[in-house]
């Protein structure tokens, strides 16, 4: 999606400038993992039209693969706006009706998308944008694992985008399709009712999921898989400008250090022993990129995340 950020704090009725980028929690994860060093390619349904350019050059020049992006001309690209009161998360406004990737179907998955790809990341949002987006999203996670991919499964729950009943069911349903499942406690929560931290990972692991990756806030995250549980401390954010985007960052720092080490999901001995530093990455990931504005400008290389890792200085000038 395109993304306009107002210039100023206040309401949207009022200010009157904004800074034109591009958002989305697919795209999030993208760059995320291109800056850690993991190829990546995003496939969705823009509009031919300014802003579908500028979401395939902005992607392009993060060094994304945008070869199977689909290009729509007679439906345009989504947008949507954040508005910053100076309190609490930015609220988010939704232009999606009848845009071009809500018109995403079954039709249009390929087995040419998984080429050469090791994972598949799909969020709840896609599925919330329609029925035929939902049944698409469900085709190309049953697909993927056929195909021998890993599939990761963020619930990302925008409630302003359908209604809670349908959301907790689409997104439960979706749940036995993933391998790596990586909700946040209040998503946990909305999908299951109130239980323990712990209860969140046996039910999900029950379900299907081989690893539970569940964010907890400044509480740090924990991981499950079958018999074995791991937890890591939150690294604080001296400032939190804006919290959209955090999650994907997350994400991307959990699945970018399976990826680095070509885990496999089924030797449990060595996974367990990748489980902890996948949550310090993705804890710090997080961390970082709430610091900046926008979803996505702040995430950082991997060079830097090794850096901070190791408590060395950096080099400024």
């Amino acid at each position: 999606m395109v993304l306009f950020q107002p210039m100023q704090e206040g309401s949207l009725a009022y200010v009157p400038l904004f800074t034109r980028t591009i958002a989305g929690a697919e795209s999030n994860v993208a760059i995320a993992l291109t800056r850690l060093g993991i190829k990546t390619r995003w496939i969705s349904r823009v509009g031919k039209d300014p802003f579908g350019d500028a979401i395939i050059s902005t992607l392009a020049g993060e060094g994304v693969d945008t070869s199977l992006v689909i290009r729509d001309g007679s439906a345009p690209t989504s947008v949507f706006f954040k508005e910053y009161k100076g309190y609490g998360d930015p609220n988010v406004y939704y232009y999606r009706q009848n845009s071009a990737a809500s018109r995403l179907s079954v039709e249009d998955v390929s087995e040419n998308w998984f080429k050469g790809a090791r994972l598949l990341h799909v969020t709840g949002i896609t599925p919330a944008l329609g029925s035929n987006a939902r049944d698409m999203v469900m085709k190309t996670m049953k697909l993927a694992r056929k195909m021998g991919l890993i599939v990761s499964f963020d619930p990302n729950i925008r409630r302003k985008l359908w209604s809670e009943t349908t959301a907790r069911k689409t997104l439960l349903s979706l749940v036995p399709l993933c391998d790596i499942f990586l909700p946040g406690l209040e998503e946990a929560e909305f999908l299951l009712g109130a239980r323990s931290i712990d209860d969140y990972g046996s039910c999900f692991l029950e379900m299907g999921a081989k690893v539970v990756a569940l964010k907890l806030g400044t509480a740090g995250s924990k991981a499950f898989i079958q018999d074995a549980a791991v937890k890591a401390d939150s690294y604080p954010a001296d400032r939190v400008l804006d919290t959209v985007g955090a999650g994907d960052a997350f994400a991307a720092g959990f699945l970018s250090t399976l990826l680095d080490e070509n885990a496999m999901l089924d030797e449990v001995t060595r996974l367990k022993d990748l489980l902890k530093p996948a949550l310090e990455r993705a804890n710090l990931m997080g961390s970082l990129a709430v610091r900046y504005r926008g979803d996505w400008e702040g995430y950082p290389r991997l060079d830097e995340v090794r850096r901070i890792q190791a408590g060395s200085c950096q080099t400024t000038r």
